[in-house]
């Protein structure tokens, strides 16, 4: 991926000697401090950056969900918060369709013997309760689903701005059925998503999303609120 993203800026003409093209990828990340490494041949990239002095770690690589198709995108960034809060925020055709899975793995008695242990992602939609609030549009309730333990943390955590970023993606955005979970647990934030569509734009958003997300977490979820 981290080949074929520089290739389709960088590519020559072979008959004409050309002058060295900066890669656009490198580029942007080197203008916001934030350090790529490529992970092999076919094998992704690495992005690595800082929120103050905690590092946090966005990589694209090969799917590790059914659920998502081609490359995935996914992040981590241990910020020490408290490990009491739990808020996951997943779109909701996603949401629908592991719950759609649950039912059936539960239904069906002779799967639920071969595998009775469901991935962790169906376990929080049955630990969490879902979770809204009125200053959100309808179009925000209508792609996102929002589930946290407490009500509260999860207004603390997805501010305003967090939640224009999750609805203003750039053209051409990824559509609602795209997979994305973004979620804070264990005193993490981890982002998770399928790369699509592959191009500068939707990482770049993805990233800003992601680190938006860690600060929001660093700001708003302080030990007052915590009580």
């Amino acid at each position: 991926m981290f080949e074929r993203l520089k290739k389709v800026f960088t590519q020559p003409d072979a008959t004409i000697m050309q002058p060295v093209v900066p890669d656009p990828l490198s580029e942007w990340a080197g203008r916001r401090g934030i350090t790529i490494t490529g992970l092999g041949e076919g094998k992704g990239f690495k992005l690595e950056g800082k929120i103050g002095n905690k590092p946090w770690k966005l990589e694209c690589g090969e799917s590790t969900r059914d659920y998502i198709l081609g490359d995935e995108l996914r992040a981590r960034a241990d910020l020490k918060l408290n490990d009491d809060v739990a808020i996951l925020i997943m779109n909701r055709p996603l949401k629908e369709a592991l719950e759609n899975r649950a039912y059936e793995m539960y239904t069906d008695t002779l799967q639920t013997t071969k595998d009775p242990s469901l991935p962790e992602e169906m376990r929080w939609l049955a630990m969490y309760p879902e979770a809204s609030w009125d200053s959100f549009p309808p179009e925000f309730w209508k792609r996102y689903s929002v589930l946290a333990e407490k009500r509260g943390h999860a207004l603390a955590w997805l501010d305003p701005h967090l939640g224009q970023l999750l609805l203003n993606w750039p053209e051409p955005a990824p559509n609602e059925q795209v997979p994305f979970i973004l979620m804070l647990l264990r005193g993490k934030v981890y982002l998770r998503m399928q790369y699509s569509p592959a191009d500068i734009p939707t990482l770049a958003h993805a990233t800003q999303i992601f680190t938006c997300a860690c600060k929001s977490g660093v700001s708003g979820l302080t030990a007052d609120i915590l009580v």
